[in-house]
């Protein structure tokens, strides 16, 4: 069992955009219980799909009238319509232990059972991918994510998160590890660590222990 909802990077190029939205989930209706919006506490009501894995657990165990800390892949259809897809629910104090395995949600899960608390806060992303786009005059910043496929018939399409900041032009085409915040509808740069530039080859096993061995 993960004892953060986060997990640990394990690959100095591993990519991923994830985060922590509290929030009331609204389901659309009673029969698409899987799309709705997530309403945080400014009342912002934010496009989200509740992924599979979890839409059991949140039918039988949720209390979707109260607000819970869901965690989220972030998507941007366009630079002002934030997307969220619900991976999971961080809320230990009421899911417990023997819940969570009774669900089947264990090594691989998203939650955690001995405290709330998150030293990183609420609405904290973590972006990681190719930087392809940045225009500091304008705070505008654009990061290429590449998923792994789920199985190897179906190959895995790249996505593009619009970012709010400042990356200076000459990390074009670098792989970065970003801390974002949400701010209402927009993804917001607290800090970024540059890992390295990405050549057009693939990343051989030597190039990736360089990069490790500078991190």
């Amino acid at each position: 069992m993960q004892n953060h909802p986060i997990p640990s990077v394990t690959d100095p190029l591993q990519y991923r955009a994830i985060g922590l939205v509290r929030g009331i989930y609204k389901p659309q209706d009673d029969d698409t219980f899987t799309r709705g919006t997530l309403i945080d506490f400014k009342g912002n009501e934010i496009d989200s799909v509740v992924l599979g894995r979890v839409i059991t657990l949140i039918r039988n165990h949720v209390p979707l009238e109260k607000p819970h800390l869901w965690v989220v892949y972030p998507r941007c259809r366009n630079h002002q319509n934030l997307h969220l897809q619900i991976t999971g629910i961080w809320e230990p104090s009421t899911l417990k232990k023997d819940l969570l395995e009774n669900e089947d949600l264990t090594e691989d899960s998203t939650f955690k059972v001995d405290s709330d608390d998150l030293l990183e806060g609420d609405d904290y992303f973590s972006i990681r991918g190719e930087l392809v786009f940045t225009k500091p005059e304008e705070n505008e910043v654009v990061i290429k994510i590449r998923q792994k496929p789920r199985n190897q018939q179906k190959k895995a399409l790249p996505f593009k998160v619009n970012l709010k900041g400042e990356v200076p032009i000459n990390y074009l085409k670098h792989f970065i590890s970003l801390d974002v915040r949400r701010v209402d509808y927009q993804l917001l740069i607290e800090d970024f660590q540059v890992i390295g530039p990405l050549s057009q080859k693939p990343i051989n096993n030597k190039t990736r222990k360089i990069l490790k061995s500078k991190n």
